[in-house]
């Protein structure tokens, strides 16, 4: 997620560690805590070092309780014997502790960057030692469609306190209010559509033992369904992302305070009525307000969309053979030079950008094809052709 709303932190971690410290949380993929050590802290990057340990056990008072620990080696799937040790935001998680101190064990810095999962690849690398070697998922972590969860929160059934990790996509329409219900015990919970929407929001505040939280690309959602930090005490990673204005500005205002706890916030997308009204059917809506995307340039790439979805549709509304096949590889060539003379000055066009034009020109198709209820995978083809040919990024 792009940006983060949490106050501008000082030259020093907001919860206090040093290198050589060790830290301790609880793991629900081993069922039991397991243990880090920071090996050095970026003032510039406002990231430290976290090396994992080869040990888990019972919550642990001090280093002492973890005998003679040594550094995490990776020998799973591709993994050579590489220590697992990562780059983390600084701001240590509201559920991990530190234990104390000891000598470094790792002197050299990590060029990975990572989130705060201390022992998840401790428990992958057990069960690859005892000669599981295919995918796995934790019985306790499910993803389920929108559409599975409805259907599945709309038979009767009593509550999955065995459930820790909930992952909902594409969701069209979701009561919260009976997810809390069958699932109490989640400690992460992702929620993520197309604008789809939420009802009983608040009731998210039912989930106590919540420690991660995402919401992404969904609507319905008021002042009035706010989380409360005393009703969600384990919260230590809230991540919100093209969420209703209204919302977004109260969750702030609400969770920001509670950084120096040990809980990392990041709210984007906050989207007005307004803005909702007019970029609801953009394809290339996540523009506005990525990082290195000018608010210039996302009007221009919008005007230009529309400009090449008009054109497309009236073209293959007419229908009219080659006269048709002529005029859509000239679209195909004016979209693909507009976008390279938005991009000549300062590129910004990167990976995921070039796959969302051309998945933007997929999606026109796709709309003339409802419309004129015909095939056009011809004119896909040379549409998606030209530009490939035309395009410099």
């Amino acid at each position: 997620m792009i940006g983060s709303m949490a106050p501008r932190m000082p030259g020093v971690p907001p919860r206090p560690i040093a290198p050589g410290d060790v830290i301790a949380t609880f793991c629900e993929r081993l069922g039991q805590w397991s243990a880090a050590q920071v090996t050095d802290l970026n003032q510039q990057w406002k990231t430290a070092g976290v090396l994992e340990l080869d040990w888990s056990g019972p919550e642990p008072a001090s280093v002492a309780d973890l005998g003679q620990p040594a550094p995490l080696r990776l020998t799973h799937h591709s993994w050579r014997g590489s220590l697992s040790h990562v780059n983390c935001d600084w701001l240590l998680p509201r559920s991990c502790k530190v234990i104390g101190t000891m000598p470094l064990l790792h002197t050299r810095p990590s060029m990975t960057l990572a989130g705060w999962r201390i022992g998840q690849q401790l428990a992958m690398q057990r069960r690859w030692d005892a000669g599981n070697y295919g995918p796995w998922r934790h019985p306790g972590e499910i993803t389920r469609s929108g559409a599975e969860l409805n259907e599945e929160l709309a038979r009767p059934a009593g509550p999955r306190p065995d459930i820790w990790s909930l992952t909902v996509q594409r969701v069209a329409s979701l009561d919260c209010a009976l997810l809390a219900a069958r699932y109490p015990a989640l400690s992460s919970l992702s929620l993520s559509g197309n604008f789809g929407v939420l009802t009983s929001a608040s009731s998210l505040n039912q989930l106590g033992q919540l420690k991660r939280l995402l919401i992404n690309g969904l609507l319905g959602m008021g002042q009035a369904d706010c989380l409360h930090p005393g009703h969600l005490p384990a919260l230590e990673h809230l991540a919100l992302h093209n969420i209703p204005h209204e919302y977004a500005a109260e969750m702030r205002s609400r969770w920001r305070p509670q950084v120096p706890g040990g809980t990392h916030v990041a709210i984007t997308g906050a989207r007005k009525p307004e803005w909702l009204a007019q970029n609801l059917s953009n394809p290339l809506r996540e523009w506005d307000g990525r990082a290195h995307i000018s608010q210039a340039r996302f009007a221009r790439a919008t005007a230009q969309y529309n400009a090449t979805r008009n054109a497309i549709i009236e073209t293959l509304s007419a229908d009219d053979g080659e006269p048709a096949a002529a005029r859509l590889e000239q679209i195909a060539r004016q979209y693909a030079e507009a976008f390279n003379a938005l991009d000549r000055r300062a590129p910004f066009i990167e990976t995921e950008e070039r796959d969302e034009l051309f998945a933007a020109l997929d999606l026109i198709v796709n709309d003339a094809e409802a419309m004129t209820g015909k095939s056009h995978t011809a004119a896909r083809h040379k549409l998606m052709a030209a530009v490939d040919q035309a395009r410099q990024w």
